[in-house]
């Protein structure tokens, strides 16, 4: 354990609540299909900055991506993913590049103020049809590349776009899984160009897909078909609280 703890340069305390708040992230992805890092983001920001969370949290968005990719890609919106990998991957590293320039809590503030306006946006019923078009989807992706960036919740972005696309449930976790994996993967080369991405992020990503997988497989099962009516409300919601908890712990920080 000691030298697990060298290596990620973590207490075990610090290790021990670090996996239990990974394991009920990925119970969260596992059902909703996305929520993974803006989980871990905002209950483990007391531990580590943004800057070293969003490398660390690749592997775990890898993993996921992995174990949930094949059931996904056959429910997925294939072009729709792709539009929005390919924006990610322009977005990720304008995100980084000013997380690595703004002071932490202002990056944080600004990505959480957007998504607070896009999830309010979707309980009042405001109808965006210019997502449905081309410009949109990309422009999307776009944003989530920044937002992964900053606070590392661009899966929040996407799962709003699908959202406000009336997508059905089964095709929105489908197409978030293959974005989340296809995004993963662009961002590797970001993260080694910018050197974000270093021996500590890789231990501590590698020592934490136990948890997520085990998080995952739990979260999956409560997926049921007579679920599935209760799955936007489930999701708006908890967008809104977790955005609203991390500008609340910025400010008050």
């Amino acid at each position: 354990m000691t030298l697990l703890a060298d290596l990620t340069n973590l207490t075990q305390t610090e290790l021990l609540i670090l996996s239990g708040i990974v394991f009920l992230a990925a119970m969260v992805r596992g059902f909703s299909g996305f929520g993974l890092s803006a989980v871990v983001m905002a209950s483990a920001i007391f531990i580590l900055p943004p800057l070293a969370l969003v490398p660390m949290l690749w592997f775990l968005e890898m993993a996921g991506s992995l174990a949930m990719f094949k059931g996904g890609l056959a429910d997925a919106d294939r072009g729709t993913a792709k539009g929005l990998i390919i924006g990610s991957g322009l977005g990720l590293p304008v995100g980084l590049l000013l997380t690595m320039q703004l002071p932490i809590e202002t990056s944080k503030a600004v990505a959480l103020c957007v998504l607070i306006v896009l999830v309010i946006s979707q309980l009042a019923r405001l109808r965006l049809p210019f997502l449905a078009t081309t410009a949109g989807t990309y422009g999307t992706g776009l944003g989530a590349g920044i937002v992964t960036g900053l606070a590392g919740a661009g899966g929040m972005l996407i799962a709003l776009y699908t959202l406000a696309r009336d997508l059905p449930a089964r095709t929105m976790r489908g197409t978030l899984s293959v974005y989340l994996l296809g995004a993963g993967l662009l961002g590797l080369t970001t993260h080694l160009t910018l050197g974000t991405m270093d021996q500590t992020a890789a231990a501590r990503g590698l020592f934490f897909v136990i948890p997520t997988l085990l998080g995952l497989y739990a979260g999956r099962a409560l997926f049921l078909p007579r679920l599935e009516p209760y799955y936007k409300p489930f999701c708006l919601t908890l967008l809104l609280g977790l955005a609203s908890l991390g500008l609340i712990r910025t400010v008050t920080n």
